[in-house]
C-alpha cells in the first residue's frame, strides 16, 4: 500500500510540474506573438508591455526548477522518471531563453520606433519567420504534452526553414547597406531581430529534442538537424 501511495503521489508531482510547464510555455508563446506584432505595427506601447511581463517568466523558471530538485530528492525516480524531470528542468530554461528574445525583439522594435526608421526596409522575411518560429514553438510543447516523438522530429527539418530566411534576409541587408549607408543603423537593429527570431526557432527545436530523449533515452543534442530529424523518423 505504502509503495502505491509513494508511486500515487509521484505521479501527482510530475503532472503538477508538467502542467506549469505548459502554462510558462504558453506565456512565452504569448511573448513572442506580442513582440512580433509590436514589430509588425511599430506599437511602442505593446513592447512596452512585452518587457515589463518577460519578469514573470523568470520567476516561474525558478519556481519549476525548484519543483524538479524537490521531485528528485524526495521521489529519487529512475529510467524514463529521471529523463523527464532533467528534461523538463532544461525546457524550462529554454522556455525562459525564449522569452529573453521576444524582450529583445521588443527593445530593438523601440529602438527602430525612436529613430523614425520604421519604414526603410522591407522585413517580411523576418515577419515570416516569427510566424514560422511560433509555431514551432507551439507544437514542441504539444509535442511534450502528449509525449509525441514522432511530432517532435519533423520539427527538427522545419526549424530549418526558419534558418533559410534568417540567412535570406541577412544577405539583403548586407545589400542595403552597401548601397546606402544611412540604413546601416537601422539594418543592425533589424539584424539582431532577425537574430532573436531564428535562435526562439533554435529553443522550439531543443525543446523537441527532449521530447525524444524522454521517450526514447536517445540524445540528439549534437547531431546534425536533418540527420537527427530523419532517423528519429524512421526509428
Amino acid at each position: 500500500m505504502q509503495d502505491k501511495h509513494l508511486s500515487t503521489q509521484f505521479d501527482v508531482d510530475l503532472n503538477a510540474v508538467s502542467t506549469k510547464v505548459l502554462q510558462m510555455g504558453g506565456m512565452v508563446e504569448a511573448q513572442v506573438s506580442r513582440a512580433m506584432r509590436a514589430l509588425a505595427e511599430f506599437d511602442a506601447e505593446l513592447a512596452d508591455v512585452v518587457m515589463v511581463e518577460e519578469h514573470k517568466l523568470n520567476a516561474i523558471e525558478v519556481e519549476i526548477d525548484a519543483d524538479c530538485n524537490n521531485i528528485i530528492a524526495r521521489r529519487q525516480p529512475t529510467a524514463r522518471d529521471l529523463r523527464l524531470v532533467m528534461a523538463i528542468s532544461k525546457t524550462i530554461t529554454n522556455l525562459e531563453r525564449a522569452g529573453d528574445e521576444a524582450d529583445k525583439i521588443a527593445k530593438r522594435t523601440k529602438h527602430i520606433i525612436e529613430d523614425n526608421a520604421a519604414h526603410s526596409i522591407n522585413y517580411s522575411e523576418v515577419k515570416l519567420a516569427g510566424d514560422m518560429a511560433n509555431s514551432l514553438l507551439r507544437r514542441s510543447l504539444d509535442a511534450f504534452a502528449r509525449l509525441d516523438a514522432d511530432s517532435a522530429a519533423a520539427i527538427m527539418l522545419d526549424d530549418l526553414a526558419i534558418d533559410e530566411e534568417f540567412r535570406g534576409f541577412v544577405r539583403k541587408l548586407v545589400t542595403c547597406m552597401m548601397e546606402d549607408a544611412r540604413t546601416i543603423s537601422v539594418a543592425l537593429e533589424f539584424l539582431f531581430i532577425a537574430k532573436a527570431v531564428e535562435r526562439i526557432g533554435d529553443h522550439a527545436k531543443n525543446i523537441a529534442e527532449f521530447v525524444i530523449y524522454i521517450v526514447k533515452g536517445t540524445d540528439i543534442r549534437h547531431s546534425g538537424k536533418q540527420e537527427k530529424a530523419v532517423h528519429q523518423t524512421e526509428s
